[in-house]
């Protein structure tokens, strides 16, 4: 599959219709996704990017019957992680001596990969590579999301090439933005930012600031993954930029893990006691045994406060619990408030257990949680009810 983007700009990558986990099992890609490489051709020829490697052979053989593979000029390679450059290898064995573009920390990467002595060029923001009537400047962009990542904007054509940044993990048969289901792409997009780039939001809004104070326009924004911007293109860099500054709507999302029930009939009344005190609240409960854990740290992402539960079992939490509160650590949401609750039969350690991790994740923790010994009865689940208002309470205090 080739289409073009604008004439002597084409898309050369690969679209994934079965990938369902990303980046080892740790992310959940329920619509596929793309590795998303370019052709750029002028007087001279540039690649960049290339596909994961399952693809490496299919995509070289696939861009020699597009191109002389000799007659690409330059590669480019933006991003080491080997959905970006799992190809490069094969490529760069049919055309050794080419050079390949990259950062300073792409070098120490690509050679950490590959092993290889290939004719790396290193470049930094601002360097830039003529084409002949037109121009690639390259333009780092340093843990977004790895610290070898850039990005290059090529003149002319006013095309962002922007690597991990505004991408999704979508498979489409449509690759530009204003042909395929908006609400589709936007919760993609969202649970991208959430699960990936949430810890670098600073970085986000400084350098998006950054290559908007150059003042250039932009016809195309043409991420690594997922479909390309040409309808307003901006609107996604727009959409990082709330998202970057601590975003939160007006949900509370409950999440638990239970054992024999109870911890869930306390969820479920927290929540009735939340919207008898606030009808106007978004309240979603998730059970994250049972539920696809990228995408509830996407409705973390969304809300304004959590309520962590978890029965005790061992003196501890149960392993689902584990891993989420692994994930929201790492992830690093500001602006977030919280509180635990579970039911124990023994000794009781788990909500205590969860508001530490709470605090270490750096929520802030508003009230010291509710925990019930054995099955609720309906004393405990008035409980409930009554901390689900006064939750309501403490997060608007």
């Amino acid at each position: 599959m080739k289409f073009e983007i604008t004439p002597g700009v084409d898309w050369v990558g690969k679209v994934d219709w079965e990938l369902r986990k990303f980046h080892g099992e740790e992310y959940s890609t329920h619509r596929g996704s793309s590795y998303n490489a370019y052709l750029v051709r002028d007087e001279k020829t540039a690649l960049i990017d290339t596909v994961w490697t399952p693809f490496a052979k299919e995509f070289v053989d696939n861009l020699a019957r597009e191109i002389d593979l000799n007659k690409i000029d330059y590669v480019i390679a933006n991003h080491a992680e080997m959905d970006h450059s799992g190809a490069l290898s094969a490529l760069m064995h049919r055309i050794p001596d080419k050079p390949v573009y990259c950062t300073a920390n792409g070098l120490k990467s690509l050679k950490g990969h590959y092993h290889k002595d290939w004719n790396f060029q290193v470049v930094k923001t601002g360097d830039k590579l003529s084409l002949g009537k037109k121009e690639l400047i390259f333009v780092e962009a340093m843990m977004l999301h790895w610290p070898d990542s850039m990005m290059e904007y090529l003149t002319g054509d006013a095309i962002l090439f922007s690597n991990d940044a505004f991408g999704q993990h979508i498979a489409s048969e449509h690759m530009f933005n204003d042909l395929v289901d908006q609400s589709e792409l936007f919760e993609e997009a969202t649970k991208y930012y959430a699960n990936i780039l949430t810890p670098f939001s600073p970085l986000v809004t400084k350098k998006i600031n950054e290559v908007v104070a150059l003042n250039l326009p932009v016809n195309f924004i043409c991420p690594s993954h997922g479909v390309i911007w040409r309808q307003n293109p901006l609107q996604i860099a727009q959409k990082y930029l709330q998202w970057a500054a601590d975003y939160q709507e007006n949900q509370i999302s409950l999440i638990y893990d239970t054992m024999w029930d109870g911890t869930r009939m306390l969820a479920e009344n927290i929540a009735k006691g939340i919207k008898q005190a606030d009808d106007a609240v978004t309240v979603k409960l998730f059970n994250i045994s049972r539920r696809d854990i990228n995408d509830v740290v996407t409705e973390v992402f969304k809300s304004k406060a959590i309520l962590l539960g978890s029965p005790t079992i061992n003196k501890g939490i149960l392993n689902a619990m584990s891993a989420l509160i692994e994930m929201v650590t790492g992830l690093k949401f500001k602006n977030k408030k919280a509180a635990a609750f579970g039911c124990y039969g023994w000794s009781g350690e788990s909500v205590k257990l969860l508001t530490e991790h709470l605090n270490r994740a750096g929520f802030a923790v508003v009230d010291e949680g509710l925990k019930t010994l054995w099955q609720p009865g309906e004393e405990e689940l008035s409980r409930a009810r009554d901390f689900g208002k006064d939750f309501v309470a403490k997060i608007k205090g």
